[in-house]
């Protein structure tokens, strides 16, 4: 592997700037985890392999998993019509079901259209569901086409809990997270836990990085509201060779290509909670100060980590480059 050609490709995010956390993993082992650059300016705290960052969608693929999990253990089904866990939707919704939020082909308006200018606050999952409860249009049928969805995602957090009768955070902890030791990950709530060496989001405004950590839709969980590291990550990749969460028939269903990906500006198809471009399985994760990416190949057991706290640059082709020099010979992958 060419140093050089790595450190070029992390060096906007090397000094005292805004930072990252890249996680390389080959054959289970990692062959490269360190941090670049600062996850805290104001303080001067250098970045690392324990630093948390906000996942944004990367953590759509632990909702649709929370799903999975209940649908292994009988207490719903991928397509149940989504108003039997949620009936206080509009009998526009009627037609929806689970398997049609996670791939992003159930037609909601998109909620952060439906918020008024300026919002008051944060809104919350449970607020998603109050906003679309007063919704009587769609985009189209469901299931006719793609359209991706955040508040598809918030949707599933909350049927999560009526499911499980467990708070959404809670579930992830006790059904996931600790049994995969992954313990610096959580789904924040204000108030609650706090996370462990959190990185905080910033932006470059007028030639100088401000804080931005913040905004209107951060306190949104399902459809982004985790925080880990890439330790704790690398864990979660693991776990996804062998059916000690997932059963193989769960895996398939999440790593298969349900539906194809339009609008988006690249070749993809959608599965629940990925998405499959090739031999790769990923998701990207964009918010207000973070933009984060991960990416694996599972036929070579390469992936590849990358976790930043800034809002530039986007770092999935990054991502693909860094994969690119790990390889063991032939052409990028």
């Amino acid at each position: 592997m060419p140093q050089a050609e790595l450190d070029r490709l992390m060096q906007r995010y090397d000094g005292d700037v805004p930072g990252a956390s890249l996680l390389v993993l080959r054959d289970g082992e990692a062959v490269m985890r360190r941090g670049y650059g600062r996850s805290d300016l104001e303080r001067s705290v250098e970045t690392g392999p324990a630093t948390a960052y906000r996942l944004a969608s990367v953590s759509k693929q632990f909702t649709a998993a929370a799903v999975l999990l209940l649908a292994q253990g009988g207490k719903l089904a991928i397509d149940d019509p989504v108003r039997k866990w949620l009936p206080s939707l509009p009998r526009e919704d009627e037609a929806i079901t689970l398997r049609h939020l996670l791939t992003h082909t159930s037609g909601l308006i998109d909620y952060e259209d439906l918020m008024a200018e300026p919002y008051d606050g944060q809104i919350r999952d449970a607020g998603v569901l109050a906003l679309l409860e007063q919704e009587h249009r769609l985009y189209f049928a469901p299931g006719s086409a793609y359209r991706y969805s955040n508040g598809a995602y918030a949707l599933l957090s909350l049927i999560v809990e009526r499911a499980s009768g467990m708070a959404y955070p809670e579930f992830l902890r006790e059904r996931i997270f600790r049994p995969l030791n992954m313990h610096d990950t959580l789904a924040y709530v204000e108030g609650g836990p706090a996370v462990p060496h959190r990185a905080w989001g910033y932006s470059e405004i007028d030639g100088r990085w401000q804080r931005t950590d913040q905004s209107s839709t951060s306190a949104v969980l399902g459809d982004g509201g985790i925080y880990s590291t890439i330790d704790d990550l690398a864990r979660w990749d693991a776990a996804l060779y062998d059916d000690r969460l997932l059963s193989d028939a769960s895996r398939a269903l999440a790593f298969g290509p349900q539906v194809e990906v339009t609008g988006e500006g690249y070749e993809a198809h959608y599965g629940f909670g990925w998405r499959i471009t090739g031999e790769t399985l990923w998701h990207s994760g964009e918010t207000i100060g973070f933009r984060n990416v991960i990416v694996r190949w599972p036929k070579r057991h390469l992936t590849v980590v990358l976790l930043s706290n800034r809002n530039d640059p986007e770092p999935y082709r990054t991502a693909l480059e860094i994969g690119a020099l790990f390889q063991r010979g032939g052409s990028p992958p």
